[in-house]
């Protein structure tokens, strides 16, 4: 039997998102979570980011389980590709697999996955391995922790975790299991580091209720709200303020719509009878008394939100009788498209409020209090923090040797890298291939480095193409040169420039015909650079150039 555990991040460090780690003893592996990420500005019409999972296919007779630790895009959203490629059981939570089936059954997959529904507080096996789920706190109900009894010992990945002891629903973490577990030794400790930066504890989901409260007294206008259609615990609070005030629900978004139909399947919402509404049936109420729930807390551009500001929803137009809450806050990189999506709103006449002024959101991540209660309750001999950027990393090293763990005992790592512990030693030994896989409509891991800096260049500086004609007999230029250009130069503007271009189209496709170069790929190189050199010269802009000989 092995000597060692392997713990092989595969996402989710040096960045957020697509979380993923595969844990490995001897011949058996134990993966948790899956999840996608979303693209950065460089990545011109990428839809998503994956985990690149070849070392799991490599290995793919060892894997025993994927292990969810809660029902968010960044942990389950790469299960419909990966399943592709991989067969393994998924062992999760009830809400968890309510999402997981849904989106597992748009691509097809249901039939052929098995998954196993748990609860906070059971275990099973696998391979060598028990696998126990701990119930956490987070911004979506059903969230876990996952406890690996290893035969080294007890390793914990916390998922993404809070400590609220005023929780909506679910009752609070379940700290007394996290506290037995340290009594009886934690090898390795895996924490969520999203909130380091944050002092102090965060705030109970309890709170944006009381905001809400104060939004709905006295409002005589229509309410919207949006928030993350993830958040049951945010939508059962929107419900029951909705209610007390005699206001209808409407739900609008196919996210939120998906969600609030299995959460109500499963029990995670109890919407009073009569106050759920079709979103056809809103013109037959006044609108002091409706209260919209729709998408697009983000500013997504198809998003039920985004198509209320920008009057391409088909039964809500915005106006000065509207109230606007967003109950969400940025992530990353979607400040802008929020702010236009506010914008607008605002330009309409609507009352718009967002969490800069109001008390309407709290993160789902623990901050650094709860961060150091972690560590106290579990008292691992290892650590290894996760979840984060890598600044994040750096600094939650930095809190757990504050907390007394040593610092040879603490691996601030990357996707790829290979962690081996024993019962006495941590180390990084070797990499494994791991990076990101992009995701372009249907096509997934098609696009690569040089597709992207094709996209870059053309976003950037446009495109030239060259088009001419010439003799298969000798060479010489039947039609043409024509300059077609695109993102690059106004053609009507711009004759004297095209006609230029087309003058040295045909001193080069001459040149090469004095030095006595006939293979299509010398010609076109020609072409290229000496179009390249006049257009920087002349514009200081390099678009991509293009030139289309044909042949007759």
């Amino acid at each position: 039997m092995a000597s060692k555990l392997k713990i092989i991040p595969l996402g989710g460090l040096g960045e957020i998102g697509k979380n993923m780690t595969a844990y490995q003893y001897g011949s058996d592996i134990v993966v948790v979570d899956c999840g996608m990420g979303f693209p950065d500005e460089e990545m011109y019409g990428i839809d998503m980011v994956i985990p690149d999972v070849t070392y799991l296919k490599e290995n793919a007779k060892k894997i025993r389980a994927i292990v969810l630790t809660h029902g968010h895009e960044d942990h389950i959203g790469a299960l419909p590709y990966v399943l592709q490629e991989l067969s393994a059981p998924i062992y999760t939570t009830r809400l968890t697999a309510g999402l997981v089936k849904i989106k597992l059954a748009e691509f097809g997959l249901l039939e052929k996955v098995k998954i196993v529904t748990m609860e906070a507080g059971e275990s099973f096996r696998a391979g060598c391995m028990e696998v126990e789920l701990i119930h956490v706190n987070h911004s979506i109900a059903d969230a876990v922790a996952v406890a690996l009894h290893t035969p080294l010992g007890v390793v914990i990945q916390t998922g993404d975790f809070k400590i609220d002891v005023t929780p909506v629903q679910g009752g609070i973490a379940d700290i007394a299991r996290f506290g037995q577990l340290g009594k009886e030794g934690v090898l390795c400790l895996l924490s969520d580091s999203t909130n380091i930066e944050r002092p102090g504890h965060s705030e109970s989901e309890s709170r944006v209720g009381e905001g809400f409260e104060k939004l709905f007294s006295g409002c005589d206008k229509r309410i919207i709200i949006t928030t993350f259609a993830s958040n049951v615990h945010r939508i059962q609070q929107i419900v029951n303020i909705a209610a007390r005030h005699k206001r209808k629900v409407g739900i609008t978004g196919r996210s939120m719509e998906n969600i609030i139909k299995v959460s109500q399947e499963l029990g995670y919402i109890d919407i009073p009878a009569g106050v759920l509404i079709d979103m056809d049936k809103i013109k037959n109420y006044p609108r002091s008394k409706l209260c919209i729930i729709c998408t697009g807390s983000q500013g997504e551009s198809m998003s039920a939100l985004y198509r209320m500001a920008f009057s391409g929803h088909k039964q809500v137009e915005i106006d000065a009788g509207d109230r606007v809450i967003i109950s969400a806050s940025a992530i990353p990189g979607n400040e802008l498209t929020i702010t236009r999506v506010i914008d607008e709103l605002f330009s309409k006449g609507a009352e718009v409020c967002y969490d800069k002024f109001y008390d309407l959101h709290v993160s789902g991540h623990a901050c650094q209090e709860e961060l150091k209660m972690m560590i106290a309750l579990t008292r691992p001999r290892f650590f290894i923090p996760v979840h984060g950027e890598r600044r994040m990393l750096c600094r939650h090293a930095e809190l757990a040797r504050g907390m007394g763990i040593d610092p040879k005992n603490i691996v601030v790592s990357d996707i790829g890298h290979v962690i081996e512990l024993t019962k006495k030693t941590i180390r990084e030994n070797g990499t494994v291939t791991a990076g990101k896989v992009l995701v372009d409509g249907t096509s997934v891991g098609d696009v690569g480095s040089v597709v992207l800096r094709d996209r870059k260049h053309l976003a950037d500086e446009g495109m030239v193409v060259a088009v001419v004609t010439v003799s298969s007999e000798d060479g010489s230029v039947i039609s043409g040169p024509d300059i077609v250009t695109r993102g690059f130069v106004y053609v009507k503007e711009s004759d004297k420039l095209l006609d230029e271009l087309r003058r040295i189209v045909l001193e080069s496709i001459d040149a090469c015909a004095r030095k006595h170069i006939t293979d299509w790929a010398g010609i076109k190189g020609r072409v290229k650079q000496d179009l390249s050199g006049y257009l920087y010269k002349q514009t200081r802009r390099s678009p991509m150039i293009l030139p289309v000989i044909m042949e007759v």
